[in-house]
C-alpha cells in the first residue's frame, strides 16, 4: 500500500491576490492558509465584502473593485473566482496589470474566450492556467506514474461521473443561462478533462442531455472515441447525487478511483483476475486546491508561461470539446452566435 502525504512547503513567495469573494473563494483561500502560501490582498465589487474575507483568512489588503485589486503592487498572481462569464474580463485585467492568473474552471464559457486569455498572457510573458485542482491531487499524480509506466497495458475505456443534486430554483447560478449554468460547465468539465488527461483529445464526440426549465443542461452525457479507438463516457447531473466513481481499464490491469473520484480519495490497481496489485490512500490537509497554486508558483519560479500538468493550449482545447458537446446538445449562452 502507498499513501499520498501532503507536504507544506514554501515555493517562491508569490504574494496571492483573491478576485471575488464567493464560495470557491473561501475554499481556496483556506487550502492555501493551511499550505503556508502568501495572500496577501482580496478585491470585491463591495468593500464590505472584502474587508470581511480579509478579516476571515488575516490579508493585509482588502480593495472595494478587482480594478484595485490587479494595480495592488504587492500582488503577484490573481486567482480568478468569479462566476465564469466573468472570467474572460476579470483575466485580461489582471494580464494587462502584470499579474500572473490562475483561472478557476470552467476556464472561460467557450473556446474563443480561453484563446484570447492565452493570447494575451503570452503578449505579457505571464502565466495563465487553468484551476483544474483535481489534476494536481497526489493521487492524480500517482495514476500518471502508473499509466506512464504501462501497468495498464493498452488503455481501453476511461468511464467517470460527476452527479450532484443542486437547487432547481431557475435562479440559481447552475441553471441560469446568463450565468453560464448548467451541468457541462460546473460538473462536466471534470469528468471529460479527466477523460482527456488520460487518453488525449476525442477524435469523434457523441453528446446527449436533459435541459432544465430555463433551458440549460440539467444533466449531460459524453461519448468519445480517442486515438486508437479508445473510449471514454461521462454523466453529470445537476438534479441528483450518485456514487461519483471513475475507472480507467486496460488490458493488462485496471484503476478503479474510490468516491468522490475528484477529490482526495483512493484507488486501487486491480489485475483481470482481481488482485489488488496496488493500494493508494490520499492524506491531504483541506480539501486540496493548494496543489496547484504551489505548481503555478513553480511555474513562475522557473520562468514557464504554461503549466506542464494542464497546458494553456489543452485548456483552450478542452473549451472546444465543450462547445461541441454544447453544439449536440443545443445549449447556447446569451450572447453568442
Amino acid at each position: 500500500m502507498s499513501a499520498g502525504a501532503a507536504t507544506v512547503e514554501r515555493m517562491t513567495g508569490l504574494h496571492w491576490g483573491i478576485l471575488a469573494t464567493g464560495g470557491i473563494a473561501h475554499a481556496f483561500t483556506s487550502d492555501l492558509r493551511t499550505a503556508g502560501l502568501d495572500v496577501t490582498a482580496v478585491g470585491s465589487r463591495r468593500l464590505d465584502s472584502a474587508r470581511a474575507f480579509a478579516e476571515q483568512y488575516d490579508i493585509a489588503h482588502a480593495h472595494g473593485s478587482y480594478e484595485e485589486l490587479v494595480a495592488d503592487p504587492d500582488v503577484d498572481i490573481v486567482y480568478i473566482a468569479t462566476p465564469h462569464p466573468g472570467h474572460l474580463e476579470n483575466a485580461l485585467l489582471a494580464l494587462d496589470n502584470g499579474k500572473h492568473v490562475l483561472v478557476e474552471k470552467p476556464f472561460t464559457l467557450n473556446a474563443a474566450e480561453a484563446a484570447a486569455i492565452r493570447d494575451k498572457a503570452a503578449e505579457k510573458g505571464l502565466l495563465a492556467m487553468e484551476a483544474m485542482w483535481t489534476r494536481y491531487l497526489p493521487h492524480m499524480v500517482r495514476i500518471r506514474e502508473i499509466l506512464a509506466a504501462g501497468t495498464l497495458g493498452e488503455i481501453r475505456v476511461v468511464s467517470a461521473d460527476h452527479t450532484q443534486k443542486i437547487s432547481t430554483d431557475p435562479a440559481h447560478r447552475l441553471n441560469d443561462l446568463a450565468l453560464g449554468g448548467g451541468a457541462l460547465l460546473d460538473l462536466g468539465i471534470y469528468p471529460i478533462s479527466f477523460a482527456i488527461d488520460v487518453l488525449g483529445l476525442p477524435e469523434r464526440i457523441t453528446a446527449l442531455a436533459r435541459l432544465s426549465e430555463a433551458g440549460s443542461d440539467a444533466e449531460v452525457s459524453t461519448s468519445f472515441v480517442h486515438a486508437g479507438g479508445a473510449l471514454s463516457t461521462s454523466v453529470s447531473s445537476s438534479r441528483g447525487a450518485g456514487m461519483n466513481v471513475a475507472q480507467i481499464v486496460g488490458t493488462e490491469a485496471r484503476i478503479e478511483i474510490d468516491r468522490v473520484w475528484y477529490t482526495p480519495t483512493s484507488f486501487r490497481v486491480v489485475s483481470p483476475d482481481g488482485d489488488v496489485l496496488e493500494e493508494f490512500t490520499s492524506e491531504v490537509p483541506g480539501r486540496g486546491m493548494q496543489f496547484q497554486a504551489q505548481a503555478a508558483e513553480r511555474l513562475v519560479a522557473a520562468g514557464a508561461d504554461s503549466p506542464d500538468i494542464l497546458s494553456i493550449d489543452e485548456t483552450v482545447a478542452i473549451m472546444g470539446v465543450l462547445d461541441e458537446v454544447r453544439r449536440q446538445i443545443g445549449v447556447v449562452y446569451p450572447g453568442e452566435r
